[in-house]
C-alpha cells in the first residue's frame, strides 16, 4: 500500500477504458428464439450496432459498419428498429442515422431504402417501426419538417410499404392520422388487429406533465377510425400502453402522484412506487405483459427493478441477481423475459429470465471486469437534508485504489456530477467514468436534486417554475454536507454536468462561491435564446414549466441566465462542445465566452466536429475525460501521472 496524495494515484482505468465502456445496449427484443438488442460501438465513430445472439449463445452484428440503427426523431430519438420471421430468417426493417431513411434487409442481402430523402429542414424521421407483412407494410411514427426552421414540423403515424415504392414516392406513404396532435407514439395493435392505442400530447405539455392515450378502430382496409380519448390528460402522464392477450389495455398513469399499473382504468399493485417513467424516448417499456396474464415490469422507488407481477392478486416478485437498476426495454416470449440491467458492481447487459426456473442470467454485452473490480468505487445511497428541510437524493462515491491511501488527516476532493433531464435521474450502476476519478483519489457525489423521476410526481414536480434555484441548492446542500461531515474538503469541491446538468454547474459557477471549479458540457445558458426558438422542438416549449411563461416572467429567465452574469464567474471551467448539437447548439457557449468581456478567469473551451447533444466517439470522450481530470488537478494541486495538460485561457 502506497501513501500518496488524493488525486494523484496511479489507476488501470485510464480514459480510453472508460470510453470504451460508455453506454448500455437498448431495444431488446425477441426475433423467434433470437434475442436482439441494439448497442453502442465508441470505437466505431460512435455507432449503434444491431446484434443478434443465435441459439447457440454466439453474438454477431447484423449490418456492418457503417450501418448506424439510431433514429432522430425529436432529436432523442426513439426505437429504431423491428424484425419478424418470414420462413427461415428474419425481415429487419430499422432506421439508418445518416440519412433518417427506413430500411429493408434480409440476412444475405443489401439494406434497400424504403422511405425518400426530404430536402426540407430535418427532412424525414421515422420510429417505432411495427410490422405488418400481411398488408405489406410497416406501420410507424412519421417526423416531417415542412421548414427550415425546428418548430417546423408535424408528425402522425404512418405505413409506409414494404415493397420499396415509396423509397422516392413520398406520396406513396399512406398517413394513419390527423394532425390532431404535436406529439404521438407508435401504434400497439389488439390481439385480434380491430383496435389501436398510442399516446398523444401538445405544446407546452411534456409527456411527464400530461398525455392522452388515443383509442382507435382498425377498418378491414387498414385505416384508422373513430379516434378518441380514453384516458389521460393535461395533469396526468401516461407513459406506455399495452393489449394484454385477451384483448384488455394496460396502461402506466401518475394519477395517484405515481406511474403505476392500471388495466382497463382499475390499479393492479397501487404502489408508491414507479411502474414507469419519463418518455425521452418513444418506445421505451417499462412493462410487458405475456400470454398467460403474467407481467414483467420495472418499478421501485429510485433504482427500477425487474419483477413479475400476477395482476389477479397484486403479488409481485423480483428477479434475484447483481442487477440493482434496469432501463426501460422489456421484451417477453413465452416463458421468457429479456431486459436491460446492471448494478454498482456491473456494467449494463442484456438479461434474460427463465420464469419457469427463476433463475436469471447475462446473455448478451456481457460485463467482464477489464480491472481488478478493487478499483471500483463503492457507491453509499444517501438522503441528505436541504433548504426548508427537504430531502435531496443522492450517491456518493468515496475515493478507492487497492493499492493507495491519502498521507493522514488529508481529506479528499469531490466532483458534484449533475444528471441531464433535468426531469431525468443518475442511475446507480458501474460507471467506467466515475473510476476514473475514484480510482485516483477524486470522490464523486452524484446528486437526484428536486425535479428528479423516481420519488414520485411530487419530488419531481419541486423544479416546477424552480429550474436554477432548487437544482442549484440541492447540490450545494450535498456538497457542503459531505464537507461538513469531514469527508469532502471543503476548499476542493468542484461541478460538472451535461446539458441540463451543465445549465446547473454553470449556474452554480455564476450564482454561488462553493465550488472551486467545474465542467460544462453542452449546456443551456441563455435561457431567453434557448426558450425563443435556439432549441428543438420536442423542448421548445419546456422552459414553460421549468421557469415559467416567457412572456410573462422574462426578467427571471434573464435572471437565471448564466450568460446574463458571466461577470460573477470567478472559478476556472471547462466548456465542451459538440458542433453539431440540435438541441443545445455552440450559440450557448460561444455568447457566453463573449460575456465574459476579457475578465482574468481561467478557462478552455473545446468543440467537436461530428458530435452532437451527449458524446459517443471514443477519441472525444478520452479527450473530454483527460481535461477534465487536469482541470482538477491545476485548480486543486492534484499531480496524476500520465494525464495530458489542459491549456487554461487567463
Amino acid at each position: 500500500m502506497r501513501t500518496l496524495p488524493h488525486g494523484s494515484w496511479p489507476s488501470p482505468v485510464d480514459a480510453a477504458l472508460a470510453a470504451a465502456h460508455g453506454g448500455a445496449p437498448d431495444w431488446v427484443d425477441f426475433v423467434g428464439d433470437e434475442i436482439w438488442w441494439t448497442e453502442p460501438r465508441p470505437g466505431e465513430g460512435g455507432r449503434r450496432a444491431l446484434v443478434r445472439r443465435r441459439p447457440d449463445g454466439t453474438e454477431e452484428s447484423v449490418l456492418p459498419a457503417p450501418w448506424n440503427v439510431r433514429s432522430r426523431v425529436m432529436e432523442y430519438g426513439g426505437r429504431p428498429w423491428a424484425a419478424a420471421v418470414r420462413g427461415d430468417r428474419p425481415l429487419v426493417v430499422f432506421t439508418h442515422f445518416a440519412d433518417q431513411r427506413l430500411y429493408r434487409y434480409e440476412p444475405g442481402g443489401e439494406p434497400r431504402p424504403l422511405t425518400p430523402v426530404s430536402p426540407v429542414g430535418g427532412g424525414l424521421r421515422w420510429a417505432e417501426p411495427l410490422l405488418d407483412p400481411a398488408r405489406g407494410e410497416v406501420w410507424c411514427v412519421l417526423e416531417e419538417f415542412t421548414g427550415e426552421g425546428p418548430g417546423d414540423v408535424r408528425r402522425v403515424l404512418a405505413a409506409v410499404p414494404l415493397d420499396g415504392s415509396a423509397a422516392e414516392d413520398r406520396a406513396a406513404v399512406r398517413e394513419l392520422t390527423e394532425e390532431r396532435h404535436r406529439f404521438v407514439t407508435g401504434p400497439r395493435i389488439s390481439p385480434d388487429g380491430c383496435r389501436a392505442v398510442w399516446l398523444a400530447w401538445d405544446h407546452p405539455r411534456m409527456p411527464w406533465d400530461g398525455t392522452e392515450l388515443i383509442h382507435a378502430d382498425i377498418t378491414g382496409g387498414g385505416t384508422l377510425r373513430g379516434a378518441r380519448t380514453v384516458a389521460g390528460g393535461p395533469e396526468e402522464s401516461i407513459a406506455q400502453t399495452e393489449w394484454t392477450a385477451d384483448g384488455q389495455l394496460l396502461y402506466t398513469s401518475d394519477r395517484s402522484g405515481w406511474w403505476n399499473l392500471y388495466r382497463d382504468g382499475e390499479p393492479l399493485c397501487p404502489r408508491e412506487e414507479e411502474f414507469g417513467g419519463p418518455l425521452w424516448t418513444l418506445g421505451q417499456r417499462w412493462f410487458a405483459p405475456r400470454a398467460d396474464g403474467l407481467i414483467a415490469v420495472l418499478h421501485g422507488r429510485g433504482a427500477a427493478v425487474l419483477g413479475i407481477l400476477r395482476p389477479d392478486t397484486g403479488e409481485l416478485v423480483d428477479v434475484a441477481g447483481p442487477w440493482t437498476e434496469f432501463t426501460p426495454t422489456l421484451a417477453v416470449h413465452g416463458d421468457r423475459v429479456v431486459g436491460v440491467g446492471a448494478g454498482p458492481r456491473s456494467g449494463h447487459e442484456v438479461v434474460e429470465l427463465d420464469t419457469r426456473t427463476g433463475r436469471a442470467r447475462p446473455v448478451g454485452a456481457r460485463h467482464r471486469d477489464p480491472v481488478d473490480p478493487a478499483h471500483y468505487p463503492e457507491p453509499r445511497v444517501r438522503a441528505f437534508p436541504g433548504p426548508g428541510g427537504r430531502e435531496v437524493h443522492a450517491q456518493v462515491f468515496p475515493p478507492r485504489n487497492p493499492d493507495c491511501a491519502a498521507p493522514d488527516g488529508e481529506l479528499p476532493p469531490y466532483v458534484v456530477w449533475v444528471h441531464g433531464g433535468p426531469t431525468g435521474r443518475a442511475p446507480l450502476v458501474l460507471d467506467l467514468a466515475i473510476a476514473y476519478f475514484t480510482s485516483r483519489g477524486i470522490g464523486v457525489a452524484q446528486v437526484n436534486y428536486g425535479g428528479s423521476t423516481g420519488y414520485g410526481r411530487e419530488y419531481r414536480e419541486r423544479l416546477r417554475e424552480q429550474w436554477g434555484v432548487v437544482d442549484v441548492e440541492d447540490c450545494a446542500a450535498v456538497a457542503l454536507a459531505l464537507a461538513e461531515e469531514g469527508i469532502a474538503d471543503r476548499s476542493r469541491l468542484a461541478i460538472r454536468g451535461g446539458s441540463a446538468g451543465g445549465w446547473t454547474a454553470a449556474a452554480s459557477l455564476t450564482g454561488t462561491d462553493i465550488y472551486a471549479c467545474g465542467t460544462i458540457s453542452y449546456p443551456v445558458l441563455d435561457l431567453t435564446g434557448w426558450g425563443s426558438g435556439e432549441t428543438h422542438d420536442f423542448e421548445s416549449h419546456y422552459l414553460e414549466t421549468l421557469v415559467g411563461p416567457l412572456a410573462e416572467v422574462p426578467e427571471r429567465y434573464a435572471e437565471r441566465s448564466p450568460s446574463e452574469h458571466a461577470d460573477r464567474i470567478a472559478a476556472p471551467f471547462l466548456l465542451l462542445q459538440g458542433l453539431d448539437d440540435a438541441i443545445c447548439p455552440p450559440a450557448q457557449c460561444e455568447r457566453f465566452l463573449a460575456r465574459l468581456d476579457g475578465r482574468p478567469v481561467p478557462h478552455a473551451y473545446l468543440t467537436f466536429e461530428g458530435e452532437g447533444h451527449g458524446f459517443r466517439r471514443a477519441e472525444t470522450v478520452v479527450r473530454a475525460l483527460e481535461a477534465e481530470l487536469s482541470l482538477y488537478a491545476q485548480v486543486f494541486g492534484l499531480n496524476p501521472p500520465g494525464v495530458p495538460k489542459l491549456e487554461l485561457t487567463r
